[in-house]
């Protein structure tokens, strides 16, 4: 009896946990409807209609209160291993969830729920998050970032911009979390599956320990 108890109390937690996914993002039925509509095509739609852009952007809100339990309220996590996404490049965001959705990016619980997502909200997704502001940071060693900048103004800035904020295909960097921006140097520098890419992976290849360490502290506090 305590075991079926136990057992029945754990069914219903996870189902209330569903549950309280289901109504913004995990419509599979309908993501699948939408499956082949051209998220390109629609991002320009979007970029050419205010109208349209308007009602993405507050589809794009609600799916944002999900996504909230990890990257934060406004897309500014609030721990130091996830992400931000306020600010982001919306072209290269979307670009980043399309490869969450065909497995190019791996990561079980993300390609989860990007899969289950129809394109509105994928796009609106975007658009809410690139209008948002990033929490600016103080950097807690202020000689260690004044070296991190030095490094950044050599190499960085030739692809993230001198104010790190990227491009359509470039990530903004400005203000990323820092636990994330060490781990994404690292999986770059090793080269690996999780985190190839043909640029980035000679660009950090010589980095050492002290220089990313380095670029972190500048980075992750510059607004």
């Amino acid at each position: 009896m305590i075991q079926r108890t136990a057992l029945t109390t754990a069914l219903m937690a996870a189902m209330m946990a569903a549950l309280a996914v289901q109504p913004v993002v995990a419509q599979p039925a309908k993501a699948r409807a939408t499956a082949n509509v051209d998220l390109d095509a629609r991002f320009k739609e979007a970029q050419t209609s205010p109208q349209l852009a308007d009602d993405l952007y507050k589809v794009g809100r609600k799916v944002a209160a999900v996504c909230a339990n990890c990257h934060g309220e406004g897309g500014t996590s609030t721990k130091p291993s996830i992400p931000n996404l306020a600010g982001q490049n919306p072209a290269y965001l979307l670009e980043q969830m399309r490869q969450f959705a065909d497995g190019r990016r791996r990561n079980e619980f993300m390609e989860g729920m990007i899969r289950a997502m129809n394109s509105d909200e994928k796009i609106g997704m975007v658009l809410f998050y690139a209008a948002q502001q990033v929490a600016h940071q103080t950097p807690a060693n202020p000689m260690l970032a004044a070296k991190g900048q030095e490094y950044f103004e050599k190499t960085c800035f030739r692809c993230h911009g001198t104010g790190g904020r990227g491009n359509e295909q470039i990530a903004r960097i400005a203000g990323q979390q820092p636990d994330y921006l060490r781990l994404t140097l690292q999986r770059y520098r090793a080269g690996t599956g999780v985190r190839a890419n043909s640029i980035m992976t000679p660009n950090t290849k010589l980095m050492s320990d002290a220089d990313i360490e380095a670029v972190v502290a500048y980075v992750s506090s510059m607004p």
